[in-house]
């Protein structure tokens, strides 16, 4: 029996998972959940699942919940300790860290600690210190499997090469990673992007998943981002990265070796695949997935991808050569940015200028951040964007 923890369960990362555990049979327990104000949802999943304990981080969402809950479930109070201890919790086999940003950093910390393999979905902790982090993970032997479909994609090629506790051993027989990227919704859009909407952006041709992914997805920012979680992940250094524009999102990703053999993992667009096998691994089980059939799949497309369009890969790309706390910086002024899009504050292209202003302010540190830094560098970078923001020198940047 796997005893489960899910922390951010209501977002799509966690929907799915409860989706496939409910699945899977009594084997797979859920154990505990958190989530953040959606206490409508929130309640359902508990009152299905029964988790002893159980988390929100909004305290108006906390005094809705409090007296709500089935006999056997411990609400926990409203605060990131809360997500930390039921990360470590000594019962826990497998925790799915499924919250967006960085209030997922210190709860992997804390599972990371615990010794505990962690289903990965939340990458900013990885973007932010990975290299740190994967020292900590083979310090106290635990385990990082990721949940988003390409990292996910290359960890399936890679399986049975390496433990999980660290890929120092195999990198150097890696020639090439091909991280694919569906492009998003204005990968053939022409013409300028600059009165593009939040509802554009937020239709995503081939993914339906929470509305910071999404938009990051639009400006190709997510793939910066996951650039760099498998540069720390997998210990590769950026030229063995390769970035790839694949329309169609069947070949999720591939691996190419010092030999010339790739080797590539393809299946239809469903988040529940990669989750599923984070959450049965070693195994594999049947899903409810629709199987692809090569038959109907017509062509398959690959292309570089525009770094002079998509300014935001091309910043993400040069925080990885900088280091130091410049990933961490990157990191946090995106969240501030896509939150300003999203309110209607700023243009889709200003997103790219606010990140810049701000990583401007950076000090050149390189090198390899430590935990405490990161932290402290995503406050600062908060900090920054938002006075950048309410005092608009963002808009005179030129890329």
């Amino acid at each position: 029996m796997k005893n489960i923890v899910i922390l951010g369960s209501t977002g799509s990362i966690g929907t799915s998972a409860l989706d496939v555990i409910g699945r899977l049979g009594p084997a797979y327990q859920v154990l505990a959940l958190s989530a953040n104000n959606n206490t409508d949802l929130f309640l359902k999943q508990i009152h299905t699942f029964r988790p002893r304990f159980a988390a929100v981080l909004n305290p108006a969402s906390y005094e809705k919940l409090k007296d709500q809950l089935p006999e056997g479930t411990q609400l926990l109070p409203p605060e990131i300790d809360s997500l930390m201890f039921m990360a470590a919790l000594p019962s826990a086999d497998l925790v799915v860290n499924g919250v967006v940003g960085a209030v997922g950093f210190r709860p992997l910390v804390a599972a990371i600690k615990a010794g505990k393999t962690i289903a990965l979905a939340n990458k900013e902790p990885m973007v932010m210190a990975g290299k740190t982090l994967m020292q900590e993970c083979e310090r106290w032997q635990a385990a990082i499997i990721p949940v988003d479909s390409e990292p996910s994609a290359i960890f399936q090629c890679l399986s049975g090469m390496a433990d999980e506790h660290t890929y120092n051993q195999i990198a150097p027989v890696i020639s090439r990673v091909f991280l694919t990227a569906s492009g998003g919704p204005f990968a053939k859009r022409e013409g300028s992007l600059e009165d593009v909407t939040p509802a554009e952006a937020l239709n995503h041709p081939r993914w339906k998943m929470g509305k910071k992914i999404t938009v990051d997805s639009s400006t190709l920012m997510n793939k910066g981002f996951e650039a760099i979680e498998i540069m720390n992940l997998f210990n590769l250094p950026e030229e063995k990265v390769q970035i790839v524009i694949h329309p169609q999102s069947i070949v999720h990703s591939a691996v190419e070796f010092n030999d010339g053999a790739i080797m590539a993992q393809l299946g239809e667009p469903d988040m529940r695949v990669p989750i599923q096998y984070a959450i049965t691994y070693p195994l594999r089980a049947p899903s409810p997935v629709k199987k692809l059939n090569l038959f109907e799949t017509a062509k398959l497309e690959f292309f570089k991808p525009d770094l002079d369009r998509f300014v935001c890969l091309d910043l993400a790309l040069a925080a990885a050569r900088a280091g130091g706390v410049t990933p961490a910086v990157l990191s946090a002024a995106d969240e501030i940015a896509v939150q300003a899009f999203l309110d209607g504050k700023i243009k889709f292209t200003d997103i790219s200028k606010l990140i810049y202003t701000t990583l401007r302010k950076v000090p050149a540190t390189g090198g390899v951040a430590t935990i405490n830094q990161a932290l402290e560098a995503d406050t600062w970078a908060r900090e920054q964007a938002t006075a950048i923001l309410n005092e608009g020198t963002y808009k005179g940047a030129v890329l």
